[in-house]
């Protein structure tokens, strides 16, 4: 089988905007003015080099309209979702994917073909129990380094318009897929459940041909050669024979 196409990406969007007359109640929401958009998408294929950015800046709506997200995210719809084979993201399952295809929804976007899911997150705290789960802290404890740092009032100059705040946030978005790549890389071997179990001898991690037979995983009615990958870590099952 060949290696799935895996796309690592990182989505930034705009708060809602609303009236409140307390701050630290909760639900004092008296009014909404406005609901959130997407402001920009970084992404990468994994096995290239260049990481992509696109931002509300980029398009001619942006003159008119600084807050319509209509053709970044048919952007978005088309050159990933339409395009990859396995997404990678921190906390994708619950934050990119569910804003991204709500997004979709609102702009009577079809729905994407089926895609595998990878959730750093979720491989983090599934397997380890480390002092903070966030991205930004698991590079830092691997080695990896950290976010782009930013002043706090980033997101409300993109929200006013601002070209020049695009431009940094674009520096930002892109530092979080290249930490996100770097973190996947190292997370990876540990993943239960990894792209593609391939049913040929290519490590389901990293495509790697440098395995190992180490005996069996035994079923109730089967039986699978345990393997091992000697480039990345990784183990997983072989072809299943009847027990």
């Amino acid at each position: 089988m060949p290696s799935p196409r895996i796309c690592l990406y990182d989505i930034e969007t705009a708060p809602s905007l609303g009236l409140y007359f307390d701050r630290y109640r909760e639900g004092n929401i008296i009014a909404e003015i406005e609901e959130w958009f997407m402001m920009s998408f970084s992404y990468k294929w994994q096995g290239e080099k260049k990481i992509h950015y696109h931002c509300l800046a980029d398009y001619p709506s942006f003159e008119k309209d600084a807050h319509d997200d209509k053709a970044l995210v048919s952007d978005l719809h088309r050159l990933v979702y339409s395009e990859a084979e396995c997404l990678v993201a921190h906390n994708g399952d619950r934050f990119d994917q569910r804003k991204t295809k709500a997004r979709f929804l609102r702009h009577g976007l079809p729905p994407p073909p089926p895609i595998k899911s990878i959730d750093t997150l979720k491989i983090a705290r599934r397997v380890f129990k480390l002092d903070s789960n966030r991205l930004n802290d698991i590079g830092k404890y691997l080695g990896l380094g950290g976010k782009y740092v930013t002043k706090g009032d980033l997101w409300l100059r993109c929200y006013k318009g601002d070209r020049e705040a695009y431009k940094e946030m674009g520096r930002y978005n892109k530092r979080d897929v290249e930490l996100l790549e770097k973190v996947y890389s190292s997370l990876a071997p540990w993943n239960p459940n990894p792209p593609i179990l391939m049913t040929g001898d290519g490590c389901p991690s990293c495509h790697s041909h440098n395995l190992q037979r180490r005996g069996y995983n035994i079923a109730r009615k089967s039986k699978s050669a345990r393997m091992q990958c000697q480039k990345c870590g990784q183990w997983f099952s072989g072809q299943r024979e009847a027990a």
